[in-house]
C-alpha cells in the first residue's frame, strides 16, 4: 500500500475528488504557523522508543501559544485583586483586566455597544445568555449543537428551571445546506421565536451553515442568533459586526489559551436586565435587608473574584492570532486539513463523516470510522504505537452522531496552529499500517477504557501522576466524551 508519505493526495476543491501531484518543495503546512507549548514534547511508545507527541486534539484543547505563556509569566508577578483594591497593583491587576476585556470583544469584531462577559468557557457563556433571554422567549435550535448549545436551552424549557415560561424548539436536519436553511425559514415563520442559536462550525465534523444566510432569515422576522464560535472563533476569525450576529460565545482552552477563561460577547440589552448569573460581590450596587440593586453588565454577570490571568491570557491568544497574515490561518488549515481528508479516503475501510453534501469549507476538523474497529482501540493504538493523540467517543454530540449513523463513537481528528503536514501523514500512514496488519500490541477494555495488556510505560515523572491510568479510567466509558 502507498502511503502518504511516498503519494501527496491534494483535494480539487470545487469536485471534491482526490487527484496525485508531486508534493511541493514547501508546501503550506510543512511548519507550525505559529510556535506552541510542549511541541517537542515526546511519548514512550509500548516498543520501548519514544516519539514527539503529534497533537491531533486540539478541537477539545488546543496547546497554549508560546506567546500566551511568556504574557502569562510576564504578568504574574503584577497579580492582585482587581476592581476595588486601591494598592497599585490593584489598580495594575484592573487595568490588565479589563484591557483583556477589550481585545477580546475586538478580536470578534463587536460593534461599538456591545458588551463582553468574561466566562469560563462556551458552555459557561451559552448557559448565562440562556438565563438572560427574555421570559417566554422562544428559542430554536438544531440538533446538529455540541451539548454545550442544546443542553442549556432544553434544560430552561422543561428541566431543572421548568416554570421559567421559556420554550426550546429541537429543528431536526435536513440532508443538505439548502434543504435545513429552507426549513430554519419555515420554522421561523410558523411561530415567533425570541433567539436562534447555531454552531459556527460543527466539532464534529468542521461544517457549518452559511451565517450570512442565517442572520438574513432569521433577522428577516425579528429573530436574534446566537453563535456557538467554539471551533469558528479560533480557525476562522470573526466579526460580530460584519455578520450581523447578536451574540458569540467561544472559549479560551480552543483559542490556544487553555488558562480557564472564555467569553460572551454581543448586545447589551438583554445583558443589562435579565437575571444575574450568579449572586455575589462585585456584581450589585447596593445591598440591603429588603433588596438589591444589580449592576448593569458585564460586571452584572461576573460576581466573585475574577479570572484576571484567564483573561489576559485569552486576549493575549486574540491578539497573537489577529496579528497573522490576512488568509494564513484558513490557509494552513485547509492545506493540513484537504492533505487529511484525501489521505483518509485513500484508505479502504475508512469513511470520514459529512453532514451535508453541499457545506462548504470547513474548519480543521475530521471524524471518521475505521472498518469494523471499535473507535477506543483506534485511538488507543494512535497513542501507544504511533505517539498520535486523537479523540474517540461521541463528542458531545450525541444527535448528530446518531444521525450521521455513529451512534456508538468514531475517531477525531483536528488541526490547529501548531500542527503540521508530518502529524497528518503520520496519522495516514498508522491507520494504513493497522488495516493492513493490525495492531502489534495487544489490548483490553479495564473499566470502559482500551489499554494496553500489561503496558509497561513509564509515565512522564510529574507530581500526582502515579496513579494516572486508574483515575482516568474511573472517567472513561462509552456515555462519557469530551
Amino acid at each position: 500500500m502507498t502511503t502518504i508519505t511516498e503519494l501527496f493526495a491534494c483535494v480539487d476543491e470545487v469536485s471534491g475528488t482526490a487527484t496525485a501531484t508531486s508534493a511541493p518543495a514547501s508546501p503550506v503546512g510543512a511548519t507550525p504557523l505559529l510556535p506552541v507549548v510542549g511541541a517537542a514534547t515526546t511519548v514512550p511508545l509500548v516498543d520501548g522508543t519514544s516519539r514527539t507527541y503529534a497533537n491531533l486534539d486540539c478541537a477539545a484543547s488546543a496547546p497554549a501559544l508560546e506567546a500566551v505563556n511568556d504574557r502569562v509569566v510576564e504578568v504574574l508577578p503584577l497579580y492582585a485583586s482587581v476592581h476595588r483594591g486601591a494598592g497599585y497593583l490593584s489598580q495594575v491587576s484592573t487595568a490588565l483586566y479589563e484591557t483583556s476585556r477589550q481585545a477580546v470583544a475586538r478580536f470578534v469584531g463587536a460593534r461599538e455597544d456591545d458588551v463582553a462577559v468574561i466566562t469560563r468557557n462556551t458552555t459557561d457563556s451559552l448557559n448565562l445568555l440562556a438565563g438572560v433571554v427574555p421570559a417566554g422567549g422562544a428559542v430554536l435550535v438544531l440538533d446538529v449543537e455540541h451539548h454545550a448549545n442544546l443542553l442549556p436551552w432544553v434544560q430552561r424549557s422543561g428541566g431543572a428551571q421548568a416554570g421559567t415560561g421559556r420554550i426550546a424548539t429541537i429543528l431536526p436536519l435536513e440532508p443538505t445546506v439548502a434543504a435545513t436553511l429552507d426549513a430554519l425559514r419555515a420554522e421561523l415563520a410558523r411561530r415567533p421565536y425570541a433567539l436562534l442559536t447555531i454552531t459556527g462550525a460543527s466539532n464534529v465534523t468542521g461544517e457549518a451553515l452559511p451565517i450570512d444566510r442565517v442572520v438574513e432569515i432569521a433577522h428577516a422576522v425579528g429573530t436574534r442568533v446566537a453563535v456557538d464560535g467554539a471551533q469558528l472563533v479560533p480557525h476562522r476569525g470573526f466579526s460580530l459586526a460584519e455578520t450581523d450576529v447578536d451574540y458569540v460565545a467561544f472559549s479560551g482552552h480552543k483559542t490556544y489559551a487553555p488558562f480557564g477563561a472564555g467569553a460572551l460577547v454581543g448586545r447589551r440589552d438583554w445583558l443589562d436586565t435579565g437575571t444575574p448569573y450568579l449572586a455575589g460581590g462585585g456584581a450589585v450596587r447596593d445591598v440591603r435587608a429588603d433588596r438589591t440593586v444589580w449592576q448593569p453588565a458585564p460586571a452584572r454577570h461576573e460576581a466573585g473574584s475574577p479570572n484576571v490571568l484567564g483573561a489576559i491570557a485569552l486576549a493575549q491568544a486574540c491578539d497573537t492570532l489577529a496579528a497573522l497574515p490576512a488568509g494564513a490561518l484558513e490557509e494552513h488549515e485547509q492545506a493540513l486539513r484537504s492533505r487529511l481528508v484525501a489521505g483518509l479516503e485513500a484508505l479502504d475501510g475508512v469513511r470520514v463523516a459529512r453532514i451535508w453534501p453541499d457545506s462548504s469549507a470547513p474548519v480543521g476538523v475530521v471524524t471518521f470510522t475505521v472498518a469494523d474497529l471499535n473507535p477506543g482501540l483506534v485511538a488507543a493504538y494512535l497513542s501507544a504505537e504511533h505517539g498520535i493523540g486523537v479523540r474517540d467517543g461521541r463528542f458531545c454530540a450525541h444527535p448528530l452522531l446518531a444521525h450521521l449513523g455513529a451512534s456508538h463513537g468514531a475517531v477525531r481528528a483536528s488541526v490547529g496552529v501548531g500542527t503540521t503536514a508530518e502529524h497528518v501523514d503520520r496519522l495516514v500512514d498508522a491507520l494504513a499500517a493497522l488495516l493492513r496488519r493490525g495492531a502489534q500490541a495487544e489490548y483490553e477494555v479495564v473499566d470502559g477504557c482500551w489499554t494496553v495488556v500489561d503496558d509497561t510505560r513509564p509515565l512522564i515523572e510529574v507530581q500526582g501522576l502515579d496513579h494516572l491510568a486508574a483515575t482516568a479510567a474511573a472517567a472513561c466509558g462509552p456515555a462519557l466524551d469530551d
